[in-house]
């Protein structure tokens, strides 16, 4: 697995009297924090690149391809929610062999793919217990092994990790930046925390008022002092 570019180009999206345009080039292996107050349209942002919300104009080009027409299955992402999107009825060996394949037709390599993820995530010898019966990191983790098994391109974080104290999101972050060095994936990840964009991000993109402000590396961007409503945001 490797990263891929994204380029937002003129991307337009309303919602009744409430309306986005972005404009954005994320290189192929980076980690990209989505930041900037409540209404900016971050999760927006995330939800176009996925698939699920379509644009009125524009091109979302992944790898270099229009993904615009196609469907969020065919389109090379895995995004991850903060309510991790398990099936509680299922143990989660279940949920994350569902990543490779919703039929549940596994081959010996699948299954081998699904045991190191397990591995990679602490959690071997728990995959045949359920949802209910895990911490709120051990569910995370569990999101992040199926990610893992898809083996996309793209890797989309709709703040997994806003319910947790702050040490095990930190360890959630800490984990989610080793193995998007290891694979060297594309990463953008919505928080509205600050200090979650410099502790795992390469890069962050200050969202306002539905468009993009600015996107720099994470610590020239929370250097700069040009922009007024960085400042605003972040209570400078």
């Amino acid at each position: 697995m490797s990263g891929v570019g994204l380029k937002l180009s003129d991307v337009r999206f309303a919602y009744a009297d409430w309306q986005v345009q972005f404009d954005m080039d994320v290189a192929p292996g980076w980690f990209v924090a989505v930041i900037g107050p409540s209404g900016a349209g971050k999760s927006t942002l995330l939800n176009l690149v996925a698939g699920f919300e379509q644009p009125s104009s524009g091109a979302i080009l992944i790898d270099g391809e229009d993904v615009c027409a196609l469907p969020p299955a065919r389109r090379p992402v895995t995004m991850l929610f903060q309510d991790h999107n398990l099936f509680a009825h299922l143990d989660i060996h279940t949920n994350v062999a569902l990543g490779i394949s919703p039929a549940l037709k596994l081959t010996a390599a699948d299954r081998d793919r699904i045991t190191a993820a397990f591995d990679r995530v602490g959690l071997s010898g728990l995959e045949r217990r359920r949802p209910g019966e895990l911490s709120g990191g051990q569910r995370q983790r569990a999101a992040i092994a199926r990610a893992l098994v898809r083996d996309k391109p793209l890797l989309l974080l709709d703040e997994p990790f806003a319910a947790l104290g702050p040490a095990l999101k930190n360890d959630m972050l800490d984990l989610v930046a080793e193995i998007h060095r290891e694979g060297h994936m594309t990463v953008l990840m919505v928080s509205h925390d600050p200090q979650d964009a410099r502790r795992a991000a390469s890069h962050t993109v200050f969202l306002d008022e539905g468009g993009v402000v600015a996107l720099d590396q994470t610590k020239a961007l929370f250097a700069r002092k040009d922009l007024a409503g960085l400042k605003a945001y972040l209570g400078a």
